[in-house]
């Protein structure tokens, strides 16, 4: 899996989004590419804001026994998978607003740095390792920036 904590990736995924355009389709999936935008900004509204309640003890026990694995592990999302309620963007949104927020949260991640992020508590999984963290923010953002083609 590649590093996003470093300058380097960060670099190149940043290109892949300015790759895209508000002409961009899908491969796959039903999401405008500003809707994915948005969808992909889920994860750093969940590590930098207040805006998703956190899930309830009972709820936070299955995602972690359920669904942490495969967020955090190296194998590739399947096309098409179940999304997470809170992750779902149903109106459609400003490409250029959407594409700075995304940009903005993954260069404060990389600034951050691994060391900010070993032994933080995810807002679904408990604490992860800093390596758990970039799996699943680059895990992530590779997914979607390969449904739109870049």
């Amino acid at each position: 899996m590649k590093d996003l904590f470093t300058i380097e990736v960060t670099n190149e995924v940043i290109q892949r989004i300015e790759n895209l355009s508000t002409t961009t389709q899908p491969n796959w999936g039903k999401m405008s590419v500003s809707q994915m935008l948005a969808h992909c900004c889920v994860t750093y509204e969940m590590v930098y804001t207040e805006k998703h309640a956190k899930p309830n003890a009972f709820v936070k026990l299955m995602l972690k026994l359920f669904v942490k694995n495969m967020v955090v592990s190296e194998k590739p999302y399947s096309k098409n998978g179940r999304t997470a309620a809170q992750f779902i963007i149903a109106d459609e949104r400003d490409f250029e607003t959407e594409k700075k927020r995304l940009v903005d949260f993954i260069l404060k991640t990389q600034k951050l740095g691994e060391k900010y992020f070993d032994g933080k508590e995810s807002h679904s999984f408990g604490v992860l390792t800093s390596n758990e963290w970039n799996t699943s923010f680059y895990k992530h953002l590779d997914h979607h920036l390969t449904q739109f083609g870049v």
